[in-house]
């Protein structure tokens, strides 16, 4: 059950074409795979794809670069199986929000969500500077038109008609400071954010980054049960970040190639409620007790460690925009009919007892499909008592979120 992707997000790879090596920076809306022993290795977060596909929409590429890339995929194109596919010119035609786009993770994570050649508008707002960002954004030679909206008499045209929101919104972490702490603040900035989104695109795909997502996301849930329109499929904490960074540490440990590595990342999305399940780390790897050991607390401290790298200056926003520009991807993936989507998310389950818990999980048109079951199944005796001392914290910041909105009127 890996991932395959119809349009790969990738920053800064390079292109393999057979035997003959193309060094092209590889951008979003460009990717061409190959049914081969020589498939070419097109990142899509859990593994290579296995069949061709040319996609070729607006890109930093250029049209030189692009056809030159097209030609030298057609022929293998040509000599692949049924299952082959090559389409030249994607469809860009889903709108995505960013609500908080003038911030720290906002801003790049714009920049990135640009980049997909499957986005027909980008709406990015926040309560103020946000317009010389839609400038700016505007200029980037990709298909999706940028608009910009500002503070809350704005906030209901920047949801309409929305496919997917992404809520980066809030205050970030500061030397000391726990994603727990951030509660009093960001706790009413989703409340007011999701009130907006219930009652102008209430059939979107939500993704909540602002911390602490272990509790923000109940929240969510809460304020969407309110206005009668939850839908808990739709409705997704973005722990991305947790796999991306469990997936770079890994490969850089084991020197392995980081396009091979994928480490599914379970629990929560705070300090010890994040479980890298590092047995079930493929490709297959053994790890001894001290490297586990050091890699899960790596894993789960990893957001403290940029915070304190940063020296007051700000949280992990670079790591963060990236991994949410991928959850983006995916589900915009997914939107599309690719079938062969799984990304980890903190989202309603039933693998454990807890209302939420973020596992594996396979993403459709109508948002989660299925849950990855079996990443729960044959765990370590580490993994497994990692995973019952996780809980109680766990289950606090959920209830901690579902009191708080549930005092909480909603707005009519």
């Amino acid at each position: 059950m890996a991932a395959t992707s119809a349009a790969t997000f990738s920053i800064g790879s390079t292109i393999s074409l057979g035997t003959k090596v193309s060094q092209l920076p590889q951008s979003k809306p460009l990717s061409v795979r190959f049914n081969s022993q020589n498939t070419l290795a097109t990142f899509s977060g859990l593994k290579a794809a296995t069949f061709v596909k040319c996609e070729s929409g607006s890109s930093f590429l250029g049209k030189e670069s692009g056809a030159a890339l097209q030609g030298a995929a057609a022929p293998k194109a040509q000599k692949s199986s049924q299952r082959s596919q090559h389409n030249l010119n994607p469809q860009a035609s889903y709108k995505v929000a960013i609500l908080g786009a003038a911030g720290g993770i906002g801003q790049p994570l714009a920049l990135l969500v640009k980049m997909s050649p499957l986005i027909s508008a980008l709406h990015i707002y926040d309560i103020a500077n946000v317009k010389g960002v839609a400038a700016d954004l505007s200029h980037c030679n990709t298909p999706s038109q940028v608009l910009g909206f500002t503070g809350t008499s704005e906030l209901p045209n920047s949801l309409k008609g929305v496919d997917v929101v992404v809520i980066p919104a809030g205050v970030p972490r500061k030397p000391g400071m726990t994603r727990d702490d951030l509660f009093s603040i960001n706790a009413n900035i989703v409340k007011t954010l999701v009130e907006a989104v219930a009652d102008n695109c209430p059939d979107a795909f939500i993704h909540i980054i602002s911390n602490p997502v272990n509790s923000t996301l109940p929240i969510a849930a809460e304020v969407l049960k309110q206005k009668g329109v939850y839908d808990p499929k739709k409705l997704f904490g973005v722990t991305t970040l947790d796999v991306v960074r469990a997936n770079t540490f890994v490969a850089q440990k084991k020197n392995l190639k980081l396009i091979d590595v994928d480490v599914p990342v379970v629990g929560g999305h705070a300090g010890k409620t994040i479980l890298p399940l590092l047995s079930k780390t493929r490709p297959p790897v053994s790890f001894n007790d001290e490297e586990v050991q050091e890699l899960t607390v790596r894993i789960q401290n990893a957001g403290t460690e940029v915070v304190e790298a940063k020296e007051g200056a700000g949280s992990a926003t670079l790591s963060m925009a990236y991994a949410a520009a991928r959850f983006v991807e995916s589900s915009l993936r997914a939107l599309d009919g690719d079938a062969d989507v799984y990304e980890c998310s903190f989202v309603q389950s039933d693998l454990t007892e807890l209302p939420f818990f973020a596992s594996r999980v396979k993403l459709g048109r109508k948002g989660v499909e299925a849950f990855i079951s079996s990443d729960l199944q044959g765990l370590t005796e580490y993994e497994q008592k990692a995973l019952e001392a996780l809980k109680p914290e766990l289950k606090a910041s959920i209830e901690k979120g579902i009191a708080f909105a549930q005092k909480q009127p909603v707005t009519t």
